[in-house]
């Protein structure tokens, strides 16, 4: 282990192998604990749990098991698309970019991406953004299966990350952003995020992201209440992890997954119902949560969106777009743009 102060971003480097090393702040973050998180936003009249609590290790699981579904379809769409456009990343990028990826990944997405450097590059730089050390998992994986790859990983918020690249060197970067993961944001965090990272661009750069399509309301519904129940199971899994790692209480059969499509808002909301009155008590933090019958725990927002508002986002947020695709039903878009 190697530690540094690097560009005066106050990071320690952590080098793993010739292969392999990342970044992390050196600095102590005032970062809000999971307990904190959990309470605040269930110890209240309108109660929550932040998305991102969904993805200890089952959950995680029960996530890949739901983009198997055929209900399910922006994993399966997104990487169609990407298949057919690689040819098209090919003739747009060249051996002076990296990958940037928002998230970790070693999925079938990432590698897509991955291929079309191998093809361009005859060494491939990676550079994943993630909060989670899981990125150094997947980062052993990719590099058994690419030669020439070599990867910095950055251990920080997508923020943090973006800036620490922005002073990084010279090089160009692609930064991609996949999975419809953008639709979690509310409109006003959605524009906040799209203008950091347009703000950390530098000319040449590329930003390619996938965002899920305004649709029929059935399909919408279908695919966030599957025929199997695996939503329900990842929805649900939020509680065991808040039993487990706070000592809760949560009978998970007095509670019910719950989602549905706001038409006005064009946005899937996702929720836990109360099935009974109930009280739960959470130990580690030491409260009594109170719920009546039907009461809701909202859990997940997914936004859809129009071409239109995708347009007029990106055009905001200080983005040109370069191209846009979209599957032949018009279910899924990934969208490529530079800075303006």
């Amino acid at each position: 282990m190697n530690d540094v102060l690097h560009h005066n971003l106050n990071y320690k480097k952590y080098v793993i192998d010739p292969r392999l090393q990342y970044f992390k702040p050196h600095s102590i973050k005032i970062v809000k604990s999971f307990s904190d998180e959990i309470c605040h936003g269930i110890n209240r009249d309108s109660k929550y749990i932040l998305p991102k609590f969904f993805y200890d290790k089952k959950g995680s699981n029960l996530f890949e098991q739901i983009c198997a579904l055929h209900e399910y379809y922006p994993t399966r769409i997104e990487i169609s698309i990407l298949k057919k456009i690689q040819h098209e990343l090919h003739s747009l990028l060249d051996d002076s970019y990296r990958l940037v990826e928002l998230g970790s990944g070693s999925s079938v997405k990432t590698r897509l991406i991955l291929d079309v450097f191998e093809s361009i590059c005859d060494k491939i730089e990676y550079f994943p953004i993630d909060i989670s050390e899981i990125l150094t998992e997947s980062s052993e994986f990719l590099l058994n299966d690419y030669r020439y790859l070599s990867i910095t990983g950055i251990i920080d918020t997508y923020e943090g990350g973006l800036e620490f690249i922005k002073h990084y060197d010279d090089r160009k970067n692609l930064i991609i952003f996949l999975g419809s993961s953008f639709g979690n944001f509310s409109p006003s965090e959605g524009a906040k995020f799209l203008k950091k990272i347009s703000s950390t661009m530098k000319k040449g750069d590329l930003f390619l992201i996938g965002l899920d399509l305004v649709k029929p309301k059935h399909i919408l519904e279908n695919a966030y209440n599957d025929s199997q129940g695996v939503t329900a199971k990842f929805n649900l899994n939020v509680l065991s992890r808040i039993n487990d790692e706070l000592d809760a209480d949560f009978d998970l059969t007095n509670f019910q997954h719950y989602a549905i499509y706001n038409e006005k808002d064009h946005r899937i909301e996702m929720y836990l119902k109360s099935l009974v009155n109930q009280s739960v008590i959470i130990a580690k933090s030491n409260i009594l949560v109170n719920l009546s019958k039907n009461e809701l725990i909202h859990t997940e927002y997914s936004h859809k969106y129009k071409i239109t508002q995708i347009e007029n986002l990106l055009d905001v947020a200080g983005f040109k777009i370069k191209k846009m695709w979209t599957d032949d039903d018009k279910f899924f878009s990934l969208t490529l743009a530079a800075k303006k």
